[in-house]
């Protein structure tokens, strides 16, 4: 088992691991566009490992989960069943 970790807001009603359309639509309509965010923090390339490219939006979402200017950022895990 692995856990997987997404970036959401606090108000945001829906699960992004199993609702990821009506999460989206949410966050969208509410302004904060959470995953065009994090793509703005996240150091991440085309050259790194499935890996390495985990752990930079991994690392993405805790910077800015602790930043939190907002106060709005909550960093929600689901577990997965690694192949």
């Amino acid at each position: 088992m692995s856990k997987e970790h997404m970036l959401t807001t606090t108000d945001n009603p829906f699960d992004p691991f199993t609702q990821f359309d009506e999460w989206y639509q949410y966050d969208r309509a509410a302004g904060y566009f959470t995953t065009e965010f994090l793509a703005r923090i996240a150091i991440t390339s085309h050259e790194l490992s499935e890996a390495d490219e985990s752990l930079a939006i991994e690392q993405a979402i805790d910077e800015i989960v602790n930043e939190n200017v907002l106060g709005i950022y909550r960093k929600v895990s689901n577990s997965s069943e690694d192949s």
